[in-house]
């Protein structure tokens, strides 16, 4: 076993189940995100994306950051 995975069970055997399900979402989320397929952006996708790389003081975002913040429980 790899000093990698060594670290992981160590690690896991150590902390509370609470966090050892965070732990396993994010393993899941992981695999999920690799197995996802591609999908080219929309027109309005991509104008929003040029729009906030640019700076435009015009753009706001739909959704902000603290909102997604608590939306992903950070």
């Amino acid at each position: 076993m790899s000093s990698v995975k060594e670290r992981i069970l160590g690690a896991v055997t150590i902390m509370s189940e609470a966090d050892a399900e965070k732990v396993w979402d994010l393993i899941q989320g992981v695999f999920a995100l690799n197995n996802a397929e591609t999908t080219a952006p929309t027109a309005e996708e991509l104008a929003a994306l040029k729009a906030y790389k640019n700076g435009d003081p015009d753009y706001i975002p739909s959704v902000s950051h603290d909102d997604l913040m608590k939306e992903l429980g950070l």
